[in-house]
């Protein structure tokens, strides 16, 4: 099989997407965690159990994005790497990096699936909370 420097470029658009997407789940992560600590400050018993049940699901899902963000940096690394070794004419180690490159990416799909799990999760203890 033979590839050319066109086809490990081709992954740049998919994952600066992907990054940006991460990026916005973290910011929104972040903001979500502060609004809770402020209302556990003030809250009762009974409203911290709840918020205590959703601090599980944002550590989780925290801990997530960032393998998330380290698999996509991981997979856009080894892309430029497989590029730059094409461009030095080392087709096999550029295959296999493109490889690797590709498996990452599949990780951190992966583990976005897992977090909007887990998000989901999140959303139903809100609700369940309403319907008490």
């Amino acid at each position: 099989m033979q590839i050319s420097i066109n086809t490990p470029a081709l992954l740049f658009p998919a994952i600066t997407l992907l990054m940006l997407a991460y990026t916005n789940r973290f910011l929104a992560l972040a903001s979500l965690i502060r609004r809770l600590h402020d209302e556990y400050k003030t809250s009762d018993e009974k409203d911290k159990t709840l918020i205590k049940q959703q601090i599980f699901n944002l550590r989780r899902r925290l801990t997530l994005v960032k393998q998330m963000q380290a698999c996509g940096i991981i997979s856009f690394f080894f892309c430029v790497l497989s590029m730059l070794l094409i461009y030095f004419q080392q087709e096999m180690a550029a295959y296999g990096l493109f490889a690797l490159s590709l498996v990452f990416l599949l990780v951190s799909l992966a583990l976005s699936l897992n977090e909007i799990y887990i998000s989901t999760r999140a959303l139903e203890i809100e609700l369940k909370d309403m319907e008490d």
